[in-house]
């Protein structure tokens, strides 16, 4: 098995791990305020995870610092966005949106790179865009404030998975993780005390959600992105994200009995075809298939 192979499944796994993270979100948001529950959720996994990777938080140079604190900054922009926008979307609208994401990273990644972008993330994207507005518009066209916000959200995650593969080729990848997830918390705490009256939660069931959410999709997701992206590109890696919203979808049917409508299962489909095409290689499919076609 190759290094590509197994970043490729370890970040499958990821990605099933953040398809539940909606759900589990949403349960923890009917208890708690935003910020709150994300000051919570993330000083939890900055903590797990620097006791277990306390070597590497006690070797960390300049240079890790400073990109763990960059890309936290817009991963706690992306977070705060989703979160607050879950208050008033539901589960499997807010995981098809924010996998809005993947279309998007193949043209900021030629914006930043003042390169254009080929032609099947033009068409990806214009599927998309379609696809949103089947997925998130009403009847006289107005757009949920919940859904704008995950809308956003989106491109600040398309940010982070670009930034992410970028930099953690340079520095400690599981320090530079660690740092982002406490930058998330620090900010999430600042905001909580200034804005929310926070609050420690009780119940097993908020309890439960937290801490899947703090060990499994929080510290373990993203030391496992930002160690195996290294072996493998951030296109690659948006691919892969693709199965996120129908994780999403799927979880949000079974523990909340949420159900798109004729639209939104339209809207659905789009955004996913728009993120396969831009992101699939289709000189390497046709090349293979005319491979296969001249060996009969």
């Amino acid at each position: 098995m190759t290094k590509q192979l197994k970043a490729d499944l370890a970040l499958l796994g990821v990605t099933i791990i953040w398809g539940s993270s909606f759900v589990l979100s949403k349960n923890a948001l009917d208890y708690l305020p935003t910020f709150n529950f994300l000051a919570i959720r993330f000083i939890i996994a900055a903590i797990l995870s620097s006791i277990v990777f306390y070597k590497n938080m006690c070797s960390i140079k300049k240079d890790t610092l400073k990109y763990g604190v960059l890309i936290g900054l817009i991963l706690f922009g992306g977070y705060a966005l989703q979160t607050v926008g879950l208050n008033y979307t539901t589960a499997s609208k807010s995981g098809f949106i924010t996998g809005f994401s993947v279309v998007i990273v193949p043209v900021l990644s030629a914006l930043l790179l003042k390169q254009n972008p080929h032609k099947e993330a033009v068409i990806g994207v214009i599927l998309a865009i379609f696809g949103l507005g089947f997925l998130t518009l009403n009847s006289t066209l107005q757009l949920n404030i919940g859904d704008l916000y995950t809308l956003i959200a989106a491109v600040m995650f398309a940010l982070h998975i670009i930034t992410v593969g970028k930099y953690t080729v340079k520095v400690d990848s599981i320090a530079m993780a660690i740092i982002q997830i406490a930058v998330v918390g620090i900010l999430s705490l600042f905001v909580t005390f200034t804005i929310e009256t926070p609050i420690i939660p009780k119940g097993f069931e908020i309890w439960s959600s937290i801490l899947i959410l703090s060990i499994l999709a929080t510290s373990g997701a993203f030391i496992i992105q930002n160690a195996m992206q290294k072996f493998t590109s951030p296109t690659h890696t948006a691919l892969i994200y693709t199965g996120e919203p129908v994780f999403s979808a799927l979880f949000a049917f079974i523990l909340l009995g949420e159900r798109l409508n004729r639209q939104g299962v339209l809207g659905s489909i789009l955004i996913l075809s728009g993120m396969l095409i831009s992101e699939l290689d289709w000189k390497r499919f046709f090349a293979i298939s005319r491979k296969k076609e001249a060996s009969k």
